[in-house]
């Protein structure tokens, strides 16, 4: 929600989330002052003061909306910020949720880009004396006569394709293009779907609970259904005690939000893309860690699905978050639509 005011708080001007979040038109705002609506007025004014005084560049304090017939005055942090125009100063009204998951949303990324150029210088460095150790291995097994002997040059082999195949697995979101165009996003579920009732076909049910008013939204198709899949297919093998119970349940949900910030961009619209099951949650010990790199609550796991779906979605300016407890673990994707 932002607003630009002039030195004595009055409204010049409100954006549609200020509107919205206050129930009045811009028309009722222009020529009120702001601090009406804030439940403390004396922080209100002393920002007001020092930021037009030049004595700070922005001030920010908390504060909460009192908007009429609200139960609940939603709590906010107010920042009060110059701008070219010394006598206009803007004002931008945060949700202290909002705030919080903008924060966790930069560190989140600022993390990814530097898991990303770990990971793709790694790999290079792995790559290449990975082929002269096959090689060698491979001409080494030619000159040899002993089947014993020949057994161990085979390990080698063997264990470096399976190194070759981690690292395309781990270069494979930076080598192909994004190819953008409309989505429906319900096509993509449908396709995910049948793939995981392919391949778990007794005992897991995958529910539908569709916004058909969802309109279609610009990215990559098959980026999509690879991250989607990559989720659902997680949750699926999460569930491996309720398939053999047989009520082992996986829902495929969408919403639309409204207003919604992702990546330091206000959107319009928004999707809002469930993955919900009933298995025994994400371990404690990786809850914090389970996007990184090579991190599995499985033996056996790669500890790459969730790092290339959170990837790509991110390539979409969207997020991906996970809120799991015994018996509830919802997967939360966020994508812009408009």
């Amino acid at each position: 929600m932002v607003a630009l005011v002039d030195a004595s708080g009055t409204v010049r001007h409100a954006n549609p989330a200020l509107e919205a979040g206050l129930g009045l038109s811009q028309r009722q705002l222009i020529g009120h002052d702001l601090g009406q609506w804030l439940a403390r007025p004396e922080p209100w004014r002393e920002a007001l003061r020092q930021v037009h005084a030049d004595e700070f560049s922005s001030k920010r304090f908390d504060s909460a909306l009192q908007v009429r017939g609200a139960a609940d005055a939603p709590p906010l942090q107010v920042i009060v910020a110059r701008t070219e125009d010394a006598d206009v100063l803007l004002v931008e009204l945060l949700e202290i949720g909002q705030q919080t998951r903008q924060e966790r949303e930069e560190q989140l990324l600022h993390q990814t880009q530097a898991n990303k150029d770990l990971i793709r210088n790694l790999a290079h460095e792995i790559k290449n004396p990975l082929g002269g150790i096959r090689g060698a291995a491979q001409l080494l097994q030619m000159e040899l006569d002993s089947r014993e002997l020949q057994e161990y040059t085979r390990v080698i082999i063997h264990e470096a394709d399976r190194l070759q195949t981690l690292v395309d697995r781990l270069l494979a979101p930076h080598r192909r293009p994004h190819v953008v165009g409309d989505v429906n996003i319900h096509e993509v579920l449908e396709r995910v779907r049948s793939v995981i009732l392919a391949e778990f076909p007794r005992g897991l049910a995958v529910e539908r609970d569709y916004d058909a008013s969802l309109p279609e939204l610009r990215g990559d198709r098959e980026q999509l259904i690879q991250a989607i899949l990559n989720v659902a297919h997680n949750a699926a093998l999460a569930l491996a005690e309720r398939r053999a119970a047989g009520d082992a349940r996986i829902v495929l949900k969408t919403r639309v939000a409204r207003q919604v910030t992702l990546a330091k961009h206000r959107y319009r619209l928004a999707l809002v893309l469930h993955v919900i099951d009933n298995g025994p949650g994400v371990p404690a010990q990786i809850k914090d860690r389970m996007f990184f790199p090579l991190v599995s609550g499985r033996d056996g796991g790669s500890g790459l699905g969730l790092t290339l779906a959170q990837t790509f979605i991110q390539q979409h300016q969207g997020t991906i978050e996970c809120e799991s407890q015994p018996g509830l673990t919802d997967f939360r994707i966020m994508l812009p639509l408009a």
